[in-house]
């Protein structure tokens, strides 16, 4: 049998490591988000002051919870294929493309790594996420 006649199980690009990659990297990062704001309640007693008036470390340890369910959430439907996720990751990437060029300034050797970073991952995701699905 030739290589014509067997069936193509699915077709993937060497992108499909950077898919799986931004899927990898949104997990941990969402847990350790979810770790961040379980730290936040045990010192919920503590007050920060935002420009705008005060909020509880409880407050905030909500918002990391919260946060840290969407991306690991976001990092599993990566790795699975699922289209919703991938548009979380690439928002998700564009809001950190956006953040670091405002502060490219502060420290641009970091900035830079974390734009070239973000390029590539909104890149795969946008045009190769679909090669997931592929690999089952």
């Amino acid at each position: 049998m030739t290589s014509r006649n067997m069936p193509r199980r699915g077709i993937s690009t060497p992108w499909l490591g950077w898919v799986i990659f931004a899927g990898i990297v949104l997990l941990v990062v969402g847990v350790v988000q979810v770790i961040y704001g379980i730290a936040a309640f045990t010192r919920s007693g503590a007050t920060i002051v935002p420009p705008a008036g005060t909020a509880t470390l409880g407050h905030v340890g909500f918002a990391y919870i919260v946060l840290g369910v969407v991306l690991a959430a976001a990092g599993v439907g990566v790795m699975s294929g699922w289209m919703w996720a991938r548009v979380v990751a690439i928002v998700i990437a564009v809001l950190s493309l956006l953040t670091n060029i405002a502060f490219f300034l502060g420290s641009p050797v970091w900035s830079s790594i974390v734009i070239v970073l973000d390029v590539i991952v909104i890149y795969a995701l946008a045009l190769h996420g679909k090669e997931v699905k592929g690999m089952r």
